[in-house]
C-alpha cells in the first residue's frame, strides 16, 4: 500500500484525485499508476483501470491470475467491474470512498466476496489514504476549485 500511496501522490502532484493502485504478482510489483482524468481528459483513466491495462501488457493477458491489487481508495463500480473481469483475486483497500456511506460499502463489497469468489480487505494505511484525500479537497476548496 505504501507504493499505491506513492502513486497517489503523483496524481496529487499533477492536480488529480490523488487516488494509486499498484497490481503485485509473487510479490512484485507489475503494475503502478495513478488517477490521470483530467490530464488525459477522459472518464476512464482511473488508476485502477490504468493499472490494470499496464499489467495486462507486462503479462501478454488479460487475465491477472494469482495478482493483488492494492488501492487507496475503493473502486468505483467501473473499476471494479474491470478488477473483476480482469479475474484479480485479491483486493486490498486502503479506505472506503467519503462519498459513500461506510456501512453500506462494506456490505456491497462483501457481496462482491461471496458473488465473485474475490477476497477484499479494507483499510489498509487507512489513516495515511484518508489524510491525503482530504488534505487534496482542502487545498482545491482553498484555491475555489
Amino acid at each position: 500500500m505504501k507504493e499505491a500511496l506513492k502513486e497517489a501522490q503523483k496524481a496529487y502532484s499533477k492536480e488529480e484525485i490523488p487516488v494509486g493502485a499498484v497490481i503485485v504478482k509473487d510479490n512484485k510489483i507489475i503494475a503502478k499508476a495513478h488517477n490521470l482524468k483530467e490530464l488525459k481528459k477522459t472518464a476512464i483513466a482511473h488508476a485502477e483501470i490504468l493499472a490494470i491495462q499496464k499489467a495486462n501488457k507486462k503479462l501478454q493477458n488479460w487475465r491477472l491470475l494469482n495478482c493483488d491489487l492494492y488501492v487507496t481508495l475503493e473502486p468505483c463500480m467501473m473499476c471494479l467491474g474491470a478488477i473483476i473481469s480482469s479475474r484479480i483475486k485479491n483486493i486490498y483497500i486502503g479506505t472506503i470512498d467519503p462519498k459513500n456511506e461506510e456501512q453500506e460499502a462494506e456490505n456491497r463489497l462483501k457481496e462482491y466476496e461471496k458473488k465473485y469468489g474475490i477476497n477484499i480487505k479494507i483499510g489498509i494505511l487507512q489513516e495515511e489514504c484518508e489524510d491525503i484525500l482530504k488534505k487534496f479537497f482542502k487545498d482545491l476548496r482553498k484555491n475555489g476549485g
